[in-house]
C-alpha cells in the first residue's frame, strides 16, 4: 500500500497537537480554504508516493515524540493508507492526532459508503475538524487555524454517539488574560 505525502515527516512539531509529535504531511485536499497555510499540499498529483512500510519503519525509529499528527493536505482523502499507519503508531503507544477539513459528521455520513473513513476514525485520538475560515482566524484558537475547528476526542464522541470536545482546549487560561479559546 502507498501513501501520497507532500514531504518528508516532520519531527518534533509542538503545534500540530499536545506535546512533542511528528507530522505525517499527506498530499491532496479537496477543500482549497482561502488563506490555507499549506495550499501547495491541495493537488492531488504532487507530492510523492511512498510506501507505508517505509513510513511505519521510520516511525519505529521515533525517539523523544509523544505522538503522530496526520495533517496535509487532508488525510481522511487516503483514510485506508492513514488508518494503516495510525494503527502502527498505537503498538508504539503515540497518541493520533488529525486535521481535516471535514466535519465530524460529515465523516461519519462518508463513513457509511467507504469504510475506510470509519476505520482511520477508529484510529484517531483526537480529530482537529473543518475546513479553515478565514474570516475565523484567531490566534488564541490553541492548535486551531480558525474558531470555527472544533477539537474531539473521536474515542469518547464514537461509544457516545455525540461529539464530545477536549474540554481543556476550551476553558479559561489565566495566562492569557481569561480568554476562552472559542
Amino acid at each position: 500500500m502507498q501513501i501520497r505525502l507532500a514531504s518528508d515527516l516532520q519531527t518534533d512539531s509542538i503545534v500540530d497537537g499536545e506535546g512533542i509529535r511528528t507530522v505525517i504531511w499527506t498530499q491532496g485536499c479537496p477543500h482549497n480554504c482561502a488563506g490555507c497555510h499549506n495550499p501547495s499540499t491541495h493537488s492531488f498529483s504532487d507530492g510523492a508516493l511512498v510506501d507505508v512500510d517505509l513510513i511505519k519503519e521510520e516511525i519505529s525509529k521515533l525517539e523523544g515524540q509523544t505522538g503522530i499528527t496526520f495533517s496535509g493536505g487532508d488525510p481522511m482523502c487516503q483514510a485506508e493508507a492513514c488508518a494503516s499507519v495510525a494503527s502502527f503508531c498505537h503498538e508504539f503507544n503515540y497518541d493520533v492526532w488529525c486535521y481535516t477539513g471535514y466535519t465530524y459528521e460529515q465523516l461519519l455520513e462518508l463513513s457509511k459508503t467507504k469504510k475506510s473513513i470509519m476505520d482511520f476514525l477508529n484510529q484517531i485520538d483526537v480529530l482537529v475538524d473543518g475546513k479553515f475560515v478565514l474570516k475565523e482566524k484567531s490566534l488564541d484558537a490553541i492548535f486551531r487555524g480558525s474558531k470555527n475547528q472544533r477539537i474531539i476526542d473521536v474515542q469518547k464522541s464514537l461509544n457516545s454517539k455525540t461529539v464530545v470536545l477536549v474540554s481543556k482546549y476550551y476553558e479559561v487560561n489565566e495566562k492569557k488574560k481569561n480568554k476562552l479559546y472559542i
